[in-house]
């Protein structure tokens, strides 16, 4: 009779979990696919709830957004889009804030390619330049600002291959259908080291600084699983995740 009762109360207590973990859908800008991976899964340890994740370009996600796509929080490649929604009240009250601060860097999967100053962009001695569409992809706007403010833009035009997010413009170089390419440091950087390759880190003064802002979308306000992650992304142990791929706060 006791082991009966000791299983009854085992069974009460994981159906009492069950019912409070809770599953919710994350768009998540595609620079922080790697990451975002690692923090979901540490989410669902530590708290029971799921984040199933969608990535992406952070224009596409707005639209999607914007046509009522069913997604309950949303990570930005930029602040500018979290804070769009934010005016057209389409995000949770004082829910938006600044997870990352991403990098750009120039990156060839050959070793010996790319120079430490970025002198191979003078050079133009390649024949396919990799970047994310500047249009719907942060980080493809900053590829393009970098080139203008040194002065290659117009010649290098023509060796432009366009991803259709930052993941895409990785895959192109990681394959060898461009040479190199501008893409988020955190895709091809941890724990204080580029992980292949050659690259050159990108000055932070060559392009406006990329804010990273998320949001839990107004459909979510009163669910406490969106809430949650909200909260868990600003921890100490998400922080920590986040600083390994290069990004800085």
């Amino acid at each position: 009779m006791k082991l009966l009762s000791k299983l009854l109360f085992v069974l009460i207590l994981a159906a009492n979990a069950s019912a409070r973990a809770d599953e919710i859908q994350v768009a998540v800008a595609a620079n922080f696919t790697a990451p975002m991976q690692q923090i979901a899964a540490e989410f669902e340890k530590d708290t029971g709830h799921k984040a199933v994740l969608s990535f992406g370009a952070t224009g596409k996600f707005y639209a999607q957004i914007t046509n009522g796509a069913p997604f309950e929080v949303f990570l930005a490649a930029d602040d500018e889009t979290p804070a769009k929604l934010e005016k057209e009240y389409l995000i949770a009250p004082h829910t938006r804030f600044t997870y990352a601060i991403g990098k750009l860097v120039l990156w060839s999967a050959k070793p010996g390619v790319v120079d430490d100053k970025g002198e191979v962009l003078k050079k133009g001695d390649f024949k396919h330049l990799s970047l994310a569409n500047p249009k719907t992809a942060p980080y493809g706007a900053a590829a393009i600002e970098t080139m203008k403010k040194l002065g290659v833009h117009d010649a290098l035009q023509a060796k432009f291959v366009q991803g259709e997010n930052i993941s895409q413009a990785h895959q192109f170089v990681a394959t060898g259908n461009a040479e190199l390419g501008f893409v988020a440091l955190s895709q091809v950087y941890k724990d204080g080291k580029i992980t292949s390759g050659s690259a050159w880190i990108v000055p932070a003064e060559l392009y406006q600084p990329i804010r990273q802002d998320a949001v839990v979308l107004a459909k979510a306000k009163n669910k406490p699983a969106a809430l949650a992650l909200a909260e868990y992304l600003k921890s100490a142990k998400a922080k920590a995740i986040i600083k390994t791929y290069g990004y800085e706060f």
